[in-house]
C-alpha cells in the first residue's frame, strides 16, 4: 500500500518522542529513517497492516488498552500518551522492544491525530478543500455535491458521517495525490470543536447549510449554535469563499467579519425557481440553464440540500449538463427520507431528528395527496438538554394538527408531545405513546393496514428502522 507518512517526520512535528524497537529513544537529528505507514485508525479492529494506531482516552474506553490488539493486527506503530507509558500493567515500552514496532509518544493523543492530519493535508496544495456545516441536511449536501462535482473532477468526499473532531482527521488521510477537490462535512455538539476542524482542514470554500437547535442541548441557545458554526470560517483569507442560506435567521450574522467572499445560496436566490415542481414521493423538477431536471430525493428540504450542492457546483464551474446528470443519480442515503415500497408505502428518515428537520418532515407529509391513511412514528428528539420538554411539547402542537390518520410516540421525552396533543384534539384515540420499542412494534402491527404510508422519524438513539420489515410486511423494494 503506498506510504502515508513515516514515523521519525511525524513525531518531530507533533513534538513528541519515538521509542523505537530497540526500546530507546531516536535521535531525530541522526538521519534515523523509521519505516512508513500506510493507514491510520483509532479502532484497533480496524487496523491494516502497515498502519498507525492512534490510542484515543473517552469517557467509557481507554484505546490505550488496545495497542496490543493493533499490532497483532499488524500495525507498524501507534500514537500513545505519556501518562500511558507509566501504566505497569500496559508495559507498552516492552510491547515496543519486544514487537519492534515504533511508539509516538505525546501529551495529548486526540490533538497529535488531529494535527498529524492537518500536516498530511498540507501534501497537498492543489487540492480545493469544501468544508460543509450545519444544523441539518450537511451529509446530504456533501454526497450530492460530490455526485455533481465528481461528473468532472477526481473528488474524495469524508465517508458516511466522519464529520468528528476524530472522524474528519481520519477522513483527510483518505486524500491522494490524484485527487483534484475535497469535500468534507464538518459538526460540533461542543464548544471549540468546529475551530479545531476548520483548523485541521483550513477550507478554501465553506458552506453552511442551516442553524437549528440540534446539539441546543450542550450548547445553550441557538445563538452560540451559530456562532460555533460560523466558526469554520476562522481561517479565511481574501481568497475564500463563504456560502451561506440566504433565508437563515442568522444569515447576516454569519456573513458578518467574513474575511473573503460570500454567495447568498436558496430558494430566494435560485434564478429559476418559478420552473420548480413539486413531485410528491417523486422528487422534484426543475429547469437549469434551459434544461430539464428530475431529483428524486423528495421534499423542500432536499431540494434545500442540492441547491447548496448546485452553489458549489457552479463555483468550481462545473457545466451544467454534469450538474443536471449528478443530481439525477443521487439516491437517497440510509435513514434520510428513504421511499421504500412494500405492502405498505415508509418514509424511512430516522437517522437523526430535531424540531426542524421533525417540522420539515410532517409539513412533506401533510403536503402529499395519498389515498390511503397516514400514520406518523416519532421518535424522541435527543440533546436538547432543558429545551428537550418545551420543543417536544411544540412538536405535539404541530401533530395535533397534522393529517395523521394515526401517530405512534415512542420514548420518555415524547410524553410532553402526547400531554400538547392531547390538550390541541379530541381524537384522542388515534395517538399511543410507549417507551418500548416491543410494545411499540406490537401497536403498530395491530392497526396498520395495506396501502398505509409510514412515516419514521426519530433521533438516531431510538432505532426506529428496525422497525422496517414489520411495517412494510413483506417483500420491499428500494
Amino acid at each position: 500500500m503506498e506510504a502515508l507518512m513515516d514515523f521519525s517526520g511525524l513525531a518531530k512535528t507533533l513534538g513528541g518522542r519515538l521509542l523505537t524497537g530497540e526500546g530507546k529513544q531516536t535521535n531525530l537529528g541522526s538521519g534515523h529513517d523509521p519505516d512508513q505507514f500506510s493507514s491510520v485508525s483509532i479502532d484497533s479492529r480496524e487496523i491494516s497492516p502497515g498502519g498507525l494506531f492512534v490510542a484515543l482516552r473517552g469517557n467509557s474506553l481507554d484505546g490505550h488498552r488496545y495497542v496490543h490488539s493493533a499490532i497483532e493486527a499488524g500495525a507498524y506503530g501507534a500514537i500513545v500518551e505519556s501518562k500511558a507509558m507509566e501504566n505497569t500493567s500496559m508495559d507498552l515500552a516492552s510491547l515496543c522492544r519486544n514487537k519492534n514496532i515504533f511508539l509516538i509518544i505525546v501529551e495529548d493523543s486526540l490533538k497529535a491525530l488531529q494535527k498529524a492530519a492537518a500536516i498530511y493535508l498540507e501534501r497537498f496544495p492543489d487540492l480545493v478543500k469544501i468544508g460543509i456545516t450545519g444544523s441539518s441536511g450537511k451529509t446530504s449536501t456533501k454526497e450530492i455535491a460530490a455526485a455533481i462535482i465528481g461528473r468532472e473532477k477526481s473528488v474524495i468526499m469524508s465517508k458516511g458521517n466522519y464529520n468528528s473532531e476524530t472522524g474528519l482527521p481520519l477522513s483527510v488521510f483518505q486524500v491522494r495525490a490524484h485527487h483534484e477537490v475535497g469535500i468534507f462535512e464538518a459538526a460540533m455538539n461542543q464548544r471549540g470543536e468546529m475551530r479545531a476542524l476548520a483548523e485541521i482542514l483550513t477550507p478554501h470554500l465553506a458552506l453552511i447549510t442551516n442553524i437549528g437547535t440540534a446539539h441546543i442541548g450542550n450548547l445553550g441557545t441557538t445563538d452560540a449554535i451559530a456562532a460555533e458554526k460560523k466558526e469554520i470560517f476562522a481561517f479565511f483569507n481574501n481568497n475564500n469563499t463563504a456560502f451561506i442560506p440566504d433565508e437563515d435567521n442568522y444569515r447576516d450574522f454569519l456573513a458578518e467579519g467574513v474575511r473573503g467572499n460570500i454567495i447568498f445560496f436558496g430558494m430566494n436566490t435560485f434564478k429559476e425557481k418559478e420552473s420548480i415542481k413539486e413531485m410528491g414521493l417523486s422528487g422534484t423538477n426543475f429547469i437549469l440553464d434551459g434544461k430539464n431536471c428530475s431529483f428524486k430525493l423528495p421534499g423542500k428540504y432536499n431540494f434545500a440540500n442540492a441547491i447548496a450542492a448546485i452553489s458549489l457546483a457552479k463555483e468550481l464551474s462545473v457545466s451544467s449538463e454534469s450538474i443536471i446528470k449528478g443530481l439525477e443519480s443521487v439516491k437517497p442515503l440510509f435513514g434520510r427520507g428513504e421511499i421504500i415500497k412494500g405492502k405498505r408505502t415508509l418514509i424511512r428518515d430516522c437517522y437523526n431528528s430535531n424540531p426542524e428537520s421533525a417540522n420539515a418532515a410532517l409539513d412533506f407529509c401533510d403536503s402529499l395527496s395519498w389515498p390511503g391513511r397516514k400514520l406518523y412514528v416519532l421518535g424522541s428528539m435527543l440533546e436538547l438538554g432543558e429545551k428537550s420538554e418545551t420543543a417536544h411539547a411544540d412538536l405535539g402542537s404541530r401533530l395535533a394538527s397534522s393529517s395523521a390518520d394515526m401517530i405512534f410516540l415512542y420514548g420518555e421525552e415524547m410524553k410532553a408531545a402526547l400531554k400538547r396533543i392531547n390538550e390541541n384534539q379530541n381524537e384522542i384515540n388515534r395517538v399511543c405513546h410507549t417507551t418500548e420499542k416491543d410494545e411499540l412494534s406490537e401497536s403498530i402491527n395491530k392497526n396498520i393496514k395495506d396501502d398505509d404510508l409510514v412515516l419514521l422519524k426519530g433521533s438516531r438513539g431510538c432505532a426506529l428502522e428496525s422497525l422496517t420489515d414489520m411495517i412494510l410486511g413483506e417483500a420491499y423494494v428500494l
